[in-house]
């Protein structure tokens, strides 16, 4: 079974409908919201995307440390497959 997302379809996703810019596109996914500039405002439409389309529920506030590498884990973790 293929994961839910991958790295392209994460960052693509932040791109598009967040405030990181093409330009400021991490290398890695080892790195936090804050060290590539995303506020909490675009972490809560991650919450608000990922809940809907997968049922998974990101935490409230993410933990200070909370790397994307992360949040792509999670995402995967439930198995599911976007159609």
């Amino acid at each position: 079974m293929e994961p839910a997302w991958n790295t392209d379809r994460l960052l693509d996703f932040l791109i598009e409908q967040t405030v990181l810019a093409p330009d400021d596109r991490p290398a890695h996914l080892d790195v936090t919201f804050a060290e590539v500039g995303i506020d909490s405002l675009a972490y809560l439409h991650l919450q608000t995307v990922v809940f809907d389309a997968f049922g998974i529920e990101l935490p409230a506030e993410p933990p200070a440390d909370y790397t994307l590498e992360q949040i792509l884990a999670t995402i995967n973790a439930a198995g599911q497959v976007i159609a």
